[in-house]
């Protein structure tokens, strides 16, 4: 995340806590036993959270590899256009 504004880089640092924090919730609740509601409603929530972290990582590496394609190429250890779009699909 070498190219990533301030401000998208506290987004995703943001959304990457919050998913720390309800996995955590998700530990706890098999370790005490808690509803299979509150277990897949948590798990939701966690992959949710990383799913959105990964589109906001990825559509700003897209972002900035289409717009200075060179440096990118060299920041991003030679990622193209077609590896970026491969990474997006992962996540979908």
């Amino acid at each position: 995340m070498r190219n990533a504004d301030p401000e998208t880089q506290r987004k995703i640092i943001n959304r990457l806590k919050r998913a720390r924090g309800q996995l955590d919730s998700v530990i706890n609740a098999v370790e005490n036993d808690g509803s299979c509601r509150e277990v897949v409603t948590q798990l939701a929530a966690v992959s949710t959270a990383l799913d959105r972290a990964g589109f906001v990582i990825v559509s700003g590496v897209m972002q900035y590899c289409i717009t200075d394609p060179e440096t990118a190429a060299e920041e991003e250890d030679g990622l193209t256009i077609e590896e970026l779009e491969k990474l997006f699909l992962t996540l979908s």
